[in-house]
């Protein structure tokens, strides 16, 4: 019962937020769902309910190991919520925070489904109500991000779909009886018709690829998180991608125990690698801060597909990569946020100087520029060492290589657009100029300040404690995550391993 309320409270949550009458009060239903969802994931956490195989929903080991990564990053990022919806005055909340409470409810329902049906449907249903958090700004570009995102995501959809279908043709006459339960497919797995098998992982790999954002399915990312608000990405970005991850996990048990484990192994690398490869030649590329974070979105989805690949010691590594990446790319989208916030401009050429602008939000992305390349001491250091060990080990001395060049290239390529827009003197787009400009007499008859010396006090977005202090959180948690990872953690991670490989 414990861990059906982990979803159904979310989701009662979001129906609340609906029939709430102020706009001024409802932000604060997303820190109390928060609040309750952290602790009933830490409860389950460390007392896991007794297994039971038959169920459509479940705490697995796999689901204890990924749904704290999902409830603390939604907790900070809940609280950062309140303080941007309150400086966001102009733009009514009701279907916002509604959204957002449902699909943190429909996520967690997705990563609870053991059964193949089921897990669709609750994806599906998570994709749906990310739609208006998309077009939460109103602007054409918005609209334009959002059909993309249906467009290419409801292709993922269908792709998963079919691919379902497929594995569930291959056990119709298999002793289950046509039982969807990944425990009775994994059990039967040995009967299972072998070249339907091959085909579903191939498409559920497109499919669940697609939501993942691995290259070539990502097209959607870079216009989704550009246009979004930063708290939508570092949700998406640490959610969503997450859900597909692990579903991508389940099947490949399956499969796997369909005698094709050299064939997931082989597709889960090559995908990974390339996807790597891809983003880090949009890092050197893009001039928009905000895209860039889609693209490094990418990367990383592709070192946990790279680290999979590699058996039980990689798929821990990858486990803890999923935490690491959630927590740095919870602080990068925030801090972008706050930058996009304060000048009304996101590419290089448009505004440079920010470190005078906005000091705080600036530091705060450098700082998680390092933090996500995997500069030591945070989090994505260790985990991204762990899966370069783990590579060298398995003898993959070609693939290891390749890993680092793609790794250097993202770090080139995010820290040269990084320092581009926060080095320098001010340089504001015209936009920006527009709206932020003084009177020719100035306020109260003084002579308007020329733009390139306009203080951080001249910003539209105040860097208030409300919308800097959950990005400081973020860099915290996982600098410790990186220095002092908990013995308890580690133990989930590799109860997760065993749940999926065995002893």
């Amino acid at each position: 019962m414990r861990n059906l309320l982990l979803h159904l409270i979310p989701l009662l949550l979001a129906l609340l937020a609906l029939i709430w009458p102020s706009d001024r009060t409802r932000p604060r239903l997303l820190p109390l769902a928060g609040i309750l969802h952290s602790a009933l994931t830490l409860w389950l956490l460390f007392q896991p309910p007794a297994p039971s195989p038959q169920s459509w929903l479940g705490f697995d080991p796999l689901t204890r190991a990924v749904v704290p990564a999902i409830s603390l990053p939604f907790l900070i990022c809940s609280f950062y919520g309140v303080a941007y919806l309150r400086l966001r005055q102009e733009r009514p909340n009701r279907i916002f925070v509604a959204s957002l409470l449902a699909l943190l409810g429909l996520i967690t329902l997705s990563l609870q489904s053991q059964h193949l049906g089921l897990l669709w449907v609750a994806m599906e249903g998570a994709t749906l109500v990310t739609v208006p958090l998309l077009h939460f700004n109103g602007t054409a570009r918005a609209f334009e991000a959002t059909w993309k995102y249906l467009l290419v995501g409801g292709t993922g959809v269908a792709l998963s779909l079919l691919g379902s279908f497929f594995l569930g043709y291959s056990a119709a006459g298999t002793a289950s009886g046509g039982d969807l339960t990944f425990a009775a497919l994994v059990e039967n797995a040995h009967g299972l018709v072998k070249p339907w098998v091959l085909a579903a992982w191939v498409v559920l790999l497109t499919g669940y690829g697609t939501k993942m954002g691995l290259a070539p399915m990502h097209t959607w990312k870079p216009d989704a998180y550009g246009e979004a608000p930063g708290l939508i990405g570092a949700i998406l970005a640490g959610g969503l991608t997450t859900v597909a991850f692990v579903a991508l996990l389940r099947v490949r048990q399956i499969v796997d125990a369909a005698g094709f484990a050299h064939a997931t192994t082989v597709t889960w690398m090559a995908l990974g690698l390339f996807s790597m490869f891809v983003a880090g030649m949009f890092l050197l590329g893009t001039p928009d801060f905000k895209r860039m974070l889609a693209y490094s979105s990418v990367e990383h989805m592709g070192i946990l597909s790279f680290g999979a690949a590699l058996g039980p010691a990689g798929v821990a590594a990858a486990l803890f990569h999923v935490w690491n990446n959630n927590l740095a790319k919870g602080a990068l989208f925030l801090s972008a946020g706050n930058l996009r916030r304060t000048v009304t401009a996101r590419t290089a050429p448009e505004v440079s100087g920010l470190l005078l602008l906005a000091p705080v939000s600036s530091r705060l992305l450098i700082i998680g520029m390092f933090a996500v390349t995997a500069c030591p001491p945070f989090g994505p250091f260790f985990s991204e060492l762990a899966i370069i060990r783990s590579a060298f080990e398995g003898g993959h001395a070609l693939a290891t290589a390749l890993f680092l060049t793609f790794l250097l290239l993202a770090f080139l390529g995010m820290s040269r657009l990084v320092f581009a827009i926060t080095d320098g003197r001010p340089r504001l787009s015209e936009r920006h100029k527009a709206s932020t400009a003084l009177p020719p007499g100035g306020a109260g008859g003084r002579p308007a300040a020329p733009m390139d010396r306009q203080s951080p006090k001249g910003s539209k977005w105040p860097e208030q404690p409300g919308v800097i202090l959950p990005p400081v959180i973020f860099l915290g948690c996982s600098l410790l995550l990186g220095l002092a990872t908990p013995p308890a953690l580690r133990q989930v991670w590799a109860d997760a391993v065993t749940f999926l490989f065995g002893s």
